[in-house]
């Protein structure tokens, strides 16, 4: 090998060079200076017969952009075809890339060359790929880095801009040089926006980079567009149902959720909805079972429009509208399935054309396509929904009714689960209100006012309670409470301890006392109730069945009040001087728990005093805490000067309750009242028959004083037996007391505790006979427990006058 000849054998990636590529070195003017072996096993010439020679000279055709041979101009790398001559004289089809060899100083010194073997289809026929490419079903497309120009299959060529080419969309164009700079494949989806569910578009598209097979580098992008628009559609309907899920039935209110469906609907699936309802759901009461069949009457309770204002209506919230058998609403009830219609269908235009209002909305805004579907939930009818398109919009299709029975259904539940709550409720309600004391009765120790408010939530009403019972000796008895729970059941549970307490209230017992015996009731009927006793009862179930009670007695002679409490939150005092506190009682447990005591707290209560009772309702809230309810109650309580207890009711509601309650609220406002020393007439009776005249006398003289003479006959013979009773069958120390209020009451006490009872005396029994006249000649007439023994006592009325 002369000096001149120059081989080489560039390693395997050098300067980019591909594994296995032919190289030769060539200068600046176009002389071989440089050839491998692999050159040489390409075209059959040993170097020695090359180097020197012009390149240009082993061609034997080259590619339109190589028109220069194997002198490219300029310093910039190189690529192309060429046909070469093979020594042996046939032609060799390669792929040619160049790069520019320069010295230190920038000046070109030479191109390094690599040659691969290329293989062209024949011209008269293209290749298998070209033809895959060009007749492929979906849209692909081919974007030339370098001349930046497009090359379209024909399905790319009508397709949307995003396939490729002109008008491409911001979006394709962001991925597209993502994909030509990073190098990596993109994926994306598409939309096109339309007015329903059932029109709108998708596409995903596909880019992937196209690389050089000499060098590797990006030389263009590849892209595939498919279209994808009914897995889109599927998609929006599961999220419209699912919408329509979260949407459709938030509160058991009948109205309301008729109205979310048809918000719900609009204008996702349709331009215009509404929603019809048989008169009886709104009235809680249950529906005709089954589907409805010939004319039927509805009421219009929602619509909703794409429209502001819904002016595309023709029946006004509210109002009644009878459907005909033939129309869409009444076939699809008598069905139960949903009925697509339009201005095609005959029975669509007989229905516009019998309603003038109807028929006027139809030609103004171009209804021309209408859903019906019925409301149907548990095996009733409830009323129907009505989806129709108007003017531009697409018709309707078959996936349209299958949503829009969707819809119904879902709307069809809430409703029926709001009718359902109506009417327990209204029945909880009105055994609530038979159950509670409509009026106070007539009593002369107290001014009394009430109020009771049941929840505004969905938990329905529960059991608070309260009841004023009038006493003997003119005391009265204030009592509230709260049952555990809401509902049937704890009104229930309600009516039947108000009615203990007013028994137990007529045997006059003490109120720590009277809580005791109220205590076993709880107990007694938690085991009536199947649940067995407390102690295997789970806590859900104890705490439905407890309860609490504060119970009072009041007397206006002595001003004390006697209050115990069974878990019930402390009565509150604003007394005459302005003074605002809670009384501070010794609380008991719960109504129902047993084995655990109750204690009494006496408090001196000035005359004029307000004290104010209430269940836990009035107190409670969820930004707030019992303490933070009991102080906001207190200075409610101070800013009472209304003119009456009715006015004072009002205004403490307003300002402690939210305008919907979350739990029942009772609460009862009591002013005390006094009588004086004018008005009561006490004496010490010794245990002596002799002295029943002379305590006839007294009583005489007293009624004289009163003015009340007409009273002295019956008055002294009522006091004649009574004393004789006592002196006889009770023990000292004995008094007589006279009380003039509302009614004259005669009272005897002994310190024997053993009550008096009627009995029928016989014709020759000489005694027997006193009580009997007493209860005859009197109103009423009784015994009461005393802490040192009984009381007996009798009421008549004041003479007129």
């Amino acid at each position: 090998m002369t000096s001149d000849e120059v081989v080489m054998e560039p390693a395997p990636g050098d300067l980019g060079c591909p594994r296995g590529a032919a190289t030769a070195v060539i200068s600046p003017e176009g002389i071989v200076t440089g050839w491998s072996e692999e050159a040489g096993r390409l075209l059959g010439y040993q170097a020695r017969e090359v180097v020197g020679r012009a390149a240009v000279e082993l061609v034997a055709a080259t590619g339109a952009s190589d028109a220069a041979g194997f002198t490219p101009a300029g310093s910039s790398e190189w690529s192309g075809t060429a046909t070469l001559r093979h020594r042996d004289g046939h032609r060799v089809d390669v792929m040619l890339r160049a790069y520019p060899s320069l010295a230190g100083d920038g000046t070109l010194q030479g191109y390094l060359l690599t040659a691969v073997p290329y293989a062209p289809e024949s011209q008269d026929e293209p290749p298998m790929m070209d033809r895959a490419f060009t007749q492929a079903s979906i849209a692909m497309s081919v974007f030339d880095t370098a001349s930046g120009r497009w090359r379209l299959n024909t399905t790319a060529a009508g397709a949307a801009p995003a396939a490729g080419g002109e008008g491409a969309d911001e979006p394709f164009l962001r991925h597209l040089h993502q994909v030509a700079e990073q190098g990596k494949p993109a994926r994306f989806e598409t939309h096109t926006p339309a007015r329903s569910v059932s029109r709108e578009q998708a596409r995903i598209v596909e880019l992937w980079p196209v690389r050089d097979p000499v060098s590797g580098q990006v030389c263009g992008v590849g892209t595939a567009t498919f279209d994808s628009s009914q897995h889109h559609r599927a998609r929006q309907r599961l999220a419209l149902l699912n919408e329509a899920g979260t949407r459709i039935g938030t509160a058991l209110k009948v109205v309301r959720t008729a109205q979310e469906l048809a918000d719900a609907a609009v204008p996702r699936l349709a331009d215009f909805a509404s929603v019809d309802l048989l008169d009886s759901v709104l009235q809680g009461e249950e529906p005709v079972p089954g589907p409805v069949g010939a004319d039927v009457k509805l009421r219009r309770v929602a619509h909703r429009s794409s429209t502001s204002g819904t002016p595309e209506a023709a029946v006004p919230l509210g109002e009644l509208d009878t459907y005909p058998a033939f129309t869409p609403p009444a076939r699809c009830l008598a069905t139960g399935r949903p009925v697509l219609t339009g201005k095609d269908d005959p029975d669509f235009l007989r229905w516009m054309a019998l309603h003038e209002a109807r028929s006027a909305r139809v030609r103004e805004y171009g209804f021309h396509s209408i859903m019906a579907a019925p409301l149907r939930a548990r095996g009733v009818t409830l009323g129907v929904a009505i989806f129709a398109k108007i003017q531009d919009s697409e018709p309707f299709e078959q996936d349209d009714l299958i949503l829009a029975g969707e819809f119904a259904d879902r709307a069809a539940v809430g409703v029926d689960n709001a009718r359902r709550y109506i009417r327990e409720r209204s029945a909880t309600l009105t055994m609530q209100r038979s159950l509670l004391p409509r009026r106070l009765p007539a009593q002369a120790a107290v001014q009394a006012a009430f109020r009771y408010l049941p929840a505004g939530s969905r938990a329905g009403a529960g059991g608070d309670w309260f009841d004023v019972v009038p006493l003997s000796g003119t005391r009265v008895a204030l009592v509230v409470g709260d049952v555990v729970g809401h509902g049937i059941r704890a009104s229930a549970t309600m009516g039947r301890l108000r009615t203990a307490v007013r028994t137990l209230a007529d045997v006059d017992l003490p109120p720590d006392e009277l809580l005791t015996h109220l205590d076993d009731l709880v107990r007694h009927l938690d085991s009536d109730d199947g649940t067995g006793d407390r102690g295997s009862v789970s806590g859900t179930d104890a705490e439905e069945l407890g309860a609490t009670c504060l119970y009072a007695i009041y007397d206006p002679v002595t001003r004390i009040c006697t209050i115990a409490s069974a878990g019930h939150p402390p009565p509150v005092a604003l007394l005459p001087d302005g003074t605002v506190d809670v009384v501070q009682l010794s609380p008991g447990p719960l109504l129902g728990i047993g084995g655990l005591p109750f204690e009494a707290t006496e408090v001196e209560l000035p005359e004029g005093s307000l004290l104010a009772f209430y269940t836990d309702g009035l107190i409670e809230g969820r930004d707030h805490d019992v303490g933070a309810g009991l102080d906001r109650l207190c200075r409610t309580l101070a800013d009472q000067s209304a003119p009456s207890l009715e006015v004072s009711c009002d205004a403490m509601l307003r300002a402690l309750l939210p305008p919907t309650p979350a739990d029942d609220v009772a609460l009862l406002l009591a002013r005390t009242r006094a009588l004086h020393a004018d008005q009561v007439a006490t004496w010490a009776v010794p245990a002596s028959p002799s002295i029943v005249a002379d305590a006839r006398a007294q009583v005489g003289r007293q009624l004289a004083a009163w003015k009340l003479e007409e009273a002295t006959p019956v008055t002294e013979l009522v006091v004649s037996e009574l004393v004789t009773n006592a002196i006889r069958y009770g023990a000292v120390p004995i008094g007589l007391r006279l009380i003039r209020d509302r009614t004259l009451i005669c009272e005897v006490s002994d310190a024997s505790s053993t009550a008096p009872h009627l009995r029928r005396a016989r014709v020759y029994d000489e005694g027997g006979r006193g009580l009997d006249m007493v209860a005859q000649l009197t109103q009423s007439w009784g015994s009461r427990q005393t802490p040192t023994g009984k009381t007996i006592w009798a009421e008549q009325a004041l003479p007129v006058g």
